[in-house]
C-alpha cells in the first residue's frame, strides 16, 4: 500500500489577532491547508477565514493557566504530517518571537519531517502603530529591545543598566506579572520614574485597550489587565487608534 507523501509543516505567523495584519502568504497557507494547529492567541477574525473543510486543532497555552503540554503539540505536528496532511502550525504574532518555534522544529527534525517558516507581524510593531509611534527614531534610540517579562526560571533578568539609559525603547512581552520586578530593576539602575510606558491590551482587537503610564505607575497600570498585553517602555501614545478598511476589504474579496 502506497504511503501518503509527508509534506513539510508550515509555521505561519498570524499577527496579534486582527485579520488586518494577516499577510497574503499566511492567508493562502491557511486556506489551502488540510489541518491548522493553532494557538489560543490566534484571533477569531483569522480563524473565521478558514474554509469549513480545514480541520482545526486548538493547542492553546495560557500564561500561568491551563495549557497544552509542549510534548503533546510536538507529537500532534509529527502525527498529522505523517498522515499525509498539509499541516499549518499557526501562531499568534510572529512565530519566531517567544513562540517556542525551535522546540517544535527540533521535534520535526528528529522525525525526519521538513518545515518552512512564514513570519507574521509581531505585537510590538502593531501596538506601536496603534499608539501612533515608531519603535525607532533618529536622535532617540538607535536600537530596539524585545524582551520577555518571565522565562522558564521565573522573572527574566535583562541588561537593566543599558535599558535604564535615557531614550531607550523596549517591547516587553509577558510582563504583566513581572511589572513590579521590572520597575524595581530599572529604577535601581538609574531609570527615571517619569519615563513613559504604554500598555496595549488585546492589540488591534475589538477589546483593545491602551493605558498610558510611567515607570513609576507601571504596577498599578497593569493591575486590571486580563487579556494579552505588551508593555512599550519609553513610548507614550501619540494618537488614538484608527481602524483600517483592510478587514472589510478582505471579507468582501472572499464573499
Amino acid at each position: 500500500m502506497q504511503r501518503e507523501p509527508v509534506h513539510p509543516v508550515l509555521f505561519v505567523g498570524a499577527g496579534p489577532g486582527s485579520a488586518d495584519h494577516l499577510t497574503l502568504g499566511a492567508l493562502r497557507a491557511i486556506t489551502t491547508a488540510d489541518v491548522v494547529v493553532h494557538d489560543r492567541l490566534v484571533g477569531a477574525e483569522v480563524l473565521a477565514l478558514l474554509p469549513p473543510r480545514v480541520r482545526r486543532i486548538d493547542v492553546g497555552k495560557a500564561g500561568f493557566g491551563a495549557s497544552t503540554a509542549q510534548a503533546d503539540i510536538d507529537a500532534t505536528l509529527v502525527a498529522e504530517a505523517r498522515s499525509g496532511a498539509r499541516v499549518v502550525r499557526l501562531k499568534g504574532g510572529d512565530c519566531g518571537i517567544f513562540g517556542r518555534l525551535d522546540e517544535e522544529i527540533a521535534a520535526l527534525e528528529a522525525a525526519g519531517i521538513g518545515f518552512a517558516i512564514l513570519p507574521g507581524l509581531t505585537t510590538a510593531t502593531v501596538a506601536a502603530a496603534r499608539i501612533g509611534q515608531s519603535l525607532t527614531r533618529r536622535g532617540r534610540n538607535a536600537g530596539l529591545r524585545i524582551l520577555t517579562g518571565h522565562d522558564m526560571a521565573g522573572f527574566a533578568e535583562q541588561d537593566w543598566r543599558g535599558l535604564a539609559r535615557p531614550g531607550e525603547v523596549a517591547a516587553i512581552y509577558m510582563g504583566k506579572r513581572s511589572a513590579r520586578f521590572i520597575q524595581g530593576r530599572l529604577m535601581m539602575h538609574g531609570a527615571s520614574g517619569d519615563v513613559p510606558v504604554t500598555i496595549v491590551e488585546n492589540a488591534a482587537r475589538p477589546q483593545e485597550r491602551v493605558i498610558a503610564a510611567t515607570l513609576a505607575t507601571l504596577p498599578q497600570a497593569v493591575a486590571g489587565i486580563t487579556g494579552p498585553a505588551i508593555i512599550l517602555f519609553g513610548l507614550a501614545p501619540r494618537a488614538p487608534a484608527v481602524a483600517t478598511p483592510a478587514t472589510a476589504t478582505l471579507k468582501e474579496a472572499r464573499a
